[in-house]
């Protein structure tokens, strides 16, 4: 292919620029939890990570971590001013109240009707779905942040998960290393795509069918290391 696609860092940055101003908002373990480095300046988003702490702020340095502050993926983290704690029961009340404005996870798959499988391989996988399926149902949104296809090249976005779901219906929005896709009445909407890629080359690497809403925008990021 002609194009190069984006690196995590750049998906992170493009997930990051829609993070609205007084968001309750989760990053799932691993790479969405990257989207907090490139969070807009100017605007206050309250983290919350289901083991019980809400308002942490960025990574401390190294060597200046205090080990009895971590996030869900046991990441040592910072807290910002007002930042509070609660047993891991409240945590996930917090989730399952609705009371979360945004989830954003990773994806093995996500289908045209917005299911996510983020959890097992066939076989092969984390030992169990953790938080996700609370997640994926407490938060007003879901978003997700993936590679547009496997390392074998097979697509990521597909017509129906063939792995176990995490949620039914509950993504409405991927950032991909290729392309901004909405899900809008069980289709894929393409909302932005890499200057370099044709529409063409994108449909062949997305498993089901890609709508158009007036043409998309160019997907514009940073170099970042």
């Amino acid at each position: 292919m002609a194009y190069s696609k984006l690196t995590n860092a750049q998906i992170a940055w493009r997930a990051a620029q829609d993070l609205e101003d007084g968001a309750y908002v989760n990053l799932g373990i691993g790479f969405p939890e990257m989207i907090a480095k490139f969070q807009p300046e100017g605007r206050d988003v309250i983290y919350h990570t289901e083991n019980g702490v809400l308002g942490f702020g960025k990574a401390p340095k190294e060597g200046e971590e205090d080990w009895d502050l971590i996030n869900a993926g046991k990441k040592a983290i910072t807290l910002n001013p007002g930042a509070s704690f609660f047993h891991h029961a409240d945590s996930f009340s917090m989730v399952r109240g609705g009371h979360l404005d945004l989830a954003v996870l990773g994806a093995y798959q996500v289908s045209r009707n917005g299911d996510l499988a983020n959890w097992r391989v066939g076989t092969k996988g984390v030992p169990a779905v953790g938080g996700a399926m609370d997640l994926v149902h407490g938060a007003k949104r879901v978003a997700v942040v993936t590679d547009h296809v496997t390392k074998d090249g097979k697509p990521k976005l597909v017509e129906t998960c063939s792995f176990p779901l995490t949620g039914v219906g509950c993504v409405t929005r991927v950032y991909t290393s290729l392309a901004v896709v909405d899900i809008v009445d069980g289709h894929f909407v393409l909302r932005e795509k890499l200057a370099g890629l044709t529409l063409e080359e994108l449909q062949g690497v997305t498993g089901a069918p890609l709508h158009l809403e007036g043409d998309p925008a160019d997907l514009t990021v940073p170099d970042l290391d």
